[in-house]
């Protein structure tokens, strides 16, 4: 019996050092990675040091799971160099050449048409530049808008305003200033 009990043990104790071996042997190991995340393209950074070239600066970036792409250009800012221009020719002492040269432009053109001082055609000014203008609209910058309308080819730079149409609008405008309800 003695000897029963030992097989048994040893046969007990075998088993058990064999299935824990085994338990080890047969654990399949993995890892599971979930922060893989994409390489992001970032927009270059384009740098213009000198301010006195009237260029602009411009990057941009785009990303997919597969392909990023960035790139960057440096763009002319036209706006800029029409009014650097233009201060320079009046610091020569050019000032009709300086606003000949902003009136290129169809907004300051329209407002200076509408301010009864017509751009310089030329070299005719006032009245006789207008004239010039009215008969040559060709040479009207484009995106003009102030000789579409028929009526303002009548306007004379020397014309007053008599009809009494800008005190009403003065009027108006105290009394709004000042609160006052106007009902008429």
């Amino acid at each position: 019996m003695k000897t029963l009990f030992v097989v048994l043990t040893f046969i007990l104790v075998v088993s058990t050092i064999t299935s824990a071996n085994g338990a080890d042997t047969n654990t399949v190991s993995s890892t599971v990675v979930t922060d893989k995340s994409v390489p992001t393209a970032n927009a270059p950074s384009v740098v213009v040091n000198n301010s006195d070239i009237c260029k602009v600066a411009t990057s941009g970036a785009i990303q997919t799971n597969i392909l990023g792409l960035a790139t960057g250009i440096v763009v002319d800012d036209e706006l800029c160099q029409l009014l650097k221009l233009s201060r320079q020719l009046y610091a020569s002492g050019l000032k009709v050449a300086s606003i000949s040269l902003l009136a290129t432009d169809p907004r300051v053109f329209d407002s200076l048409v509408m301010a009864g001082t017509p751009p310089p055609y030329m070299g005719a000014i006032g009245s006789e530049a207008l004239e010039k203008w009215k008969s040559n609209p060709n040479m009207i910058p484009e995106g003009s808008v102030v000789f579409n309308d028929e009526d303002v080819l009548k306007i004379n730079v020397n014309e007053d305003v008599s009809n009494g149409e800008f005190q009403k609008f003065l009027f108006y405008a105290m009394a709004m200033y000042i609160g006052i309800p106007i009902l008429f």
